[in-house]
């Protein structure tokens, strides 16, 4: 018998009340995605993994839906690899993949957290709807391998293995020196032999360019991390099979949306992404530490953004918040003091941390930026209106600079707020509302509604 989970809302009922609606008749906070650039993003990525010719496993826990994970896999590729952070998430694209497969995809999910024992059972039933080579988990300890034995008797196949490497983000993962802890190596060797588990890799997940503020110094970070993993086959060398293909995998999507500046027009004659092109291609063109090996970059929030990617300028050619972030939430101003009340002009919005999440971002001290065009920015101003201070549900809006200049919102406005991290602001909602930028009638008018999963 499977655990009670949260039930998941009837998608067409939502679609009849919200759909047609403009955002300033929703009920409030709301989540708000523009499929306009979220589809920008996602085929941007797609087609800078395909310049380099380097695998990609797109991560879903950024947003948890069906609609999105489409996008960020595409249509074209014969491999079809994903990251899910939790099995429901691994449950709900489930119609997806089986799609893939029947469509002749090679569909392969890898379980995000090295394998806890107790969801062995659950993900070799998820792995059985799919099939053989469905299903990779990661791995850095050796008790962990009971429960990929557990996964082998009850799927009938083996799961695939990520070694989890940790290139110093401290996370997960063990040091590049020290992967065979406990025999870990060998023992994952013993059950390769026995036909019980498949060892596909070096998987490392390293967050550090999070506090990068260009370009360069993002592209460097991922090309430090690929040197890492391989720096961890050179040291773990004699614990692996002689000739077998191994998969590095490396990313976050700072520094892997910034692939992205290696194939435009004006990376030929820019040297900063020189360190991160040759290092890419160490993989893709030689035989490091003897082993014939694949590049795979793994990412997520890269197709929505927020205000920390934006921060990072890992794509420094990317336009304002309003129009490359995908995610906001929709909330409304219920009061202004631009008459000396405060020290400075602040407006009070009916949305808090249970709305938008309590992100830091490295960049700035808010918790969240109001879209320029919520409150007709004059072309050129870089004064910001933030979310300068936040409680349960509601915030205090406030001129980042402290300027003394009024609040140009009214009481009972809608205003679309930018969150630091979508991962956290999306959890806090059930469903997405659509909308279209691309088209002039579809801006600001909902015209579709994407559920997303909610639990573990």
């Amino acid at each position: 018998m499977a655990a009670p989970q949260r039930p998941t809302p009837d998608v067409e009922e939502l679609r009849r009340f919200y759909v047609g609606k403009l955002i300033t008749e929703l009920p409030m906070p709301a989540a708000v995605l523009d499929v306009a650039p979220l589809k920008r993003h996602c085929k941007a990525m797609l087609d800078a993994v395909d310049s380099l010719g380097v695998g990609f496993r797109a991560h879903v826990k950024t947003h948890k839906t069906v609609e999105v994970a489409r996008l960020q896999i595409g249509e074209t590729s014969k491999d079809v690899n994903i990251v899910v952070s939790t099995l429901l998430e691994f449950e709900h694209v489930l119609p997806l993949l089986e799609e893939c497969r029947d469509n002749g995809r090679n569909v392969n999910v890898l379980y995000g957290i090295p394998l806890p024992p107790s969801r062995a059972a659950a993900l070799a039933v998820l792995g059985q709807r799919i099939g053989p080579g469905s299903v990779s988990v990661m791995i850095d300890h050796a008790s962990q391998l009971t429960a990929v034995e557990r996964f082998y008797e009850l799927a009938g196949f083996p799961a695939g293995i990520y070694v989890k490497v940790d290139t110093g983000y401290h996370r997960a993962g063990l040091p590049p020196a020290g992967l065979n802890k406990n025999s870990l190596l060998e023992k994952i060797a013993q059950l390769e032999s026995e036909g019980k588990a498949n060892l596909i890799g070096l998987y490392s997940h390293s967050s550090l360019s999070y506090n990068d503020s260009t370009a360069k110094q993002a592209m460097d970070n991922l090309a430090d991390e690929i040197k890492g993993c391989v720096e961890a086959l050179q040291n773990n060398a004699a614990h692996f099979k002689p000739g077998k293909q191994l998969t590095i995998s490396v990313g976050a999507s700072p520094q892997v949306a910034s692939i992205e500046n290696l194939t435009r027009p004006a990376a030929a004659g820019s040297p900063d992404g020189d360190h991160l092109r040759q290092t890419i291609q160490q993989i893709t063109q030689n035989i490091p530490a003897g082993f014939r090996t694949k590049l795979e970059l793994h990412a997520g929030v890269y197709s929505l953004l927020d205000v920390q990617q934006m921060s990072t300028q890992a794509r420094g050619f990317l336009g304002a918040i309003d129009d490359e972030v995908a995610i906001s939430v929709v909330a409304e101003v219920v009061s202004v003091y631009n008459n000396g009340e405060r020290e400075t002009p602040e407006a009070l919005v009916a949305v808090g941390t249970l709305g938008l999440g309590r992100e830091p971002c490295a960049a700035y001290s808010g918790w969240g930026v109001i879209g320029p065009k919520s409150f007709s920015a004059e072309p050129g101003n870089k004064t910001r209106l933030i979310v300068k201070r936040i409680s349960q549900e509601h915030s205090i809006l406030a001129w980042e600079s402290n300027s003394q200049d009024p609040i140009p919102l009214e009481v009972g406005q809608s205003i679309r707020i930018y969150p630091n991290h979508a991962c956290v602001t999306g959890a806090m909602y059930g469903w997405y509302l659509v909308v279209d930028s691309s088209e002039k009638e579809t801006a600001e008018r909902i015209v579709d509604v994407w559920v997303r999963v909610s639990g573990w």
